[in-house]
């Protein structure tokens, strides 16, 4: 099986700045995600495994490039702050495939803005796409804590209403819903080239579950401080591996 791991990074954050090089426990926050890549690479000797970072920083790419990754410059069309990702994941797909003069089966995507996730993540992720031919795409979720079939609200013709009106009375009988946490896509090849344009959500996808580490986007200085702060916890045991792979980068 031919597999490629994608980690994509633009330049420019509004949130915080220069996110994706950012210092997570005195290591840049994309060298966790390059961490997750080889440690599952390592463990898959069997398969071809491929690993590209894709950006429109040099500045990124020239950190990446020590640890073995294919760096792949990215088009400014692609690097628009309204960009969706799915077109430099495909970029990343057609270089490399230009480069090794192989077709991958499957391109798995790893947010570099979610640091903790463990090999046996990606592997659930590869593994329920190969067990579901006509899925285009299985992404990480974890459970939600609010409901908008039961207590979300939204402003709607100048008035709060109820997002999803469901009749519920209690929690456990509203549906059940799932947050993506964005930290892992594993795409069906022949999809990113046909069904998903501009989302993954665009055909017909799949989830599983991740564990939640309770911070699902780092989009402000408050989600970055949160995250290092349960980072101390994770990191002693259940993110060990990945925490000791890094320490070494």
């Amino acid at each position: 099986m031919n597999i490629l791991i994608t980690i994509c990074g633009r330049a420019g954050s509004k949130g915080i700045p220069n996110k994706n090089m950012r210092l997570f426990f005195g290591k840049p926050l994309i060298d966790y995600s390059i961490a997750a890549a080889c440690l599952f690479k390592r463990k898959h000797r069997f398969d071809t495994v491929d690993v590209c970072v894709n950006s429109d920083s040099d500045q990124l790419l020239k950190m990446a490039e020590p640890y073995g990754p294919i760096c792949i410059k990215r088009p400014e069309e692609l690097a628009l702050d309204a960009s969706p990702k799915l077109p430099a994941i495909r970029h990343s797909l057609h270089e490399m495939e230009q480069e090794f003069g192989r077709q991958y089966d499957y391109v798995v995507d790893l947010d570099i803005t979610s640091p903790l996730r463990k090999t046996a993540d990606i592997e659930s992720a590869l593994e329920k796409a190969v067990k579901n031919p006509d899925t285009d795409v299985v992404f990480s979720v974890v459970p939600s804590r609010r409901n908008p079939y039961f207590n979300m609200v939204e402003q709607r013709d100048g008035e709060m209403r109820k997002v999803l009106d469901g009749g519920f009375t209690a929690r456990q009988q509203a549906p059940k819903v799932y947050d993506m946490n964005a930290s892992i896509y594993c795409y069906r090849r022949n999809s990113l080239y046909s069904k998903l344009k501009q989302s993954p959500l665009d055909g017909k996808f799949d989830i599983f579950l991740m564990r939640d580490t309770a911070v699902l986007d780092l989009d402000c200085e408050d989600d970055f401080n949160l995250l290092e702060i349960l980072a101390c916890y994770f990191f002693q045991e259940e993110f060990k591996e990945l925490y000791d792979y890094v320490s070494r980068m």
